[in-house]
């Protein structure tokens, strides 16, 4: 029903899985998506993250960071074993629009802050660059985030990743999360938490009114493609998730995040 141009994936078995997902998509669906993955470092969930793009969007580069000895040693930064990027390129009215998106997918639970914090440092060091330089730079996923306010905290995990640990703005990124009603930011089955975030550098929420270029339109949170009647029960859709009728099984714990562009 969404059809998204570009789909962020987590807690993706592996690529064949996601192949698994277009061909139903495509068979079912008539939705002709291609699917792009690279195997993670997180052997212990054995999850990883993918994307899936559809016409008009097309790849251009796929690729995952590496997490060298001297960033290690400093204790300021922790792996990322579950991101990708991807470079995307798509045409419009005879003009090349690019488009650089990383997927990720963050330590989860409360006392797992102080890990995603040096997670969310790591990332803004890989993006600073590109966003400084004015590029469209999204970042999505499943941040696991605990920040729940109408503003960010500058020394939270969600915070740190927007750039706003560092003294200069020229870096920052912005949580389009923020411009969701306060009352309808929840994104998983467990009462307000925020998990899913889509944030994107400024270049792609200012208009430039001299030329045509990519700006945000809106953010929605979709329950309404997840939720079958009412909310899953928490323990009943964790522990007993094949006893709940069809009717009524939510598709996941967590609910989908769409924000939508356009070209003005």
């Amino acid at each position: 029903q969404a059809r998204p141009t570009i789909l962020g994936v987590q807690e993706a078995e592996n690529r064949r899985v996601l192949w698994y997902l277009t061909q139903s998509l495509r068979r079912n669906h008539s939705q002709q998506y291609r699917e792009y993955a690279i195997e993670g470092r997180d052997h212990y969930t054995e999850q990883d993250v993918g994307i899936l793009l559809r016409p008009p969007a097309e790849l251009t580069a796929l690729t995952q960071h590496a997490y060298p000895r001297r960033l290690r040693s400093s204790n300021r930064y922790y792996d990322v074993s579950k991101h990708v990027m991807a470079e995307i390129e798509f045409q419009h009215g005879g003009k090349l629009y690019p488009l650089t998106v990383l997927n990720i997918h963050l330590r989860a639970r409360p006392e797992g802050e102080p890990f995603r914090i040096r997670q969310a440092r790591l990332i803004h060091r890989w993006m600073a660059n590109a966003i400084e330089e004015g590029k469209d730079v999204i970042v999505l996923g499943d941040f696991n985030t605990e920040e729940r306010g109408d503003e960010l905290r500058r020394d939270s995990d969600v915070g740190i990743l927007a750039g706003l640990e560092t003294e200069t703005t020229d870096d920052d990124l912005v949580d389009l999360s923020l411009r969701l009603p306060a009352g309808k930011r929840g994104t998983h089955l467990l009462p307000g938490r925020q998990y899913d975030r889509i944030l994107c550098s400024r270049s792609l929420v200012e208009d430039d009114p001299d030329q045509p270029d990519l700006v945000f339109s809106k953010i929605e949170v979709l329950a309404g493609l997840n939720v079958k009647g009412e909310l899953d029960e928490q323990q009943a859709h964790w522990e007993g998730y094949w006893d709940i009728p069809a009717a009524e099984r939510d598709l996941s714990d967590h609910l989908p995040v769409m924000a939508t562009f356009e070209v003005r």
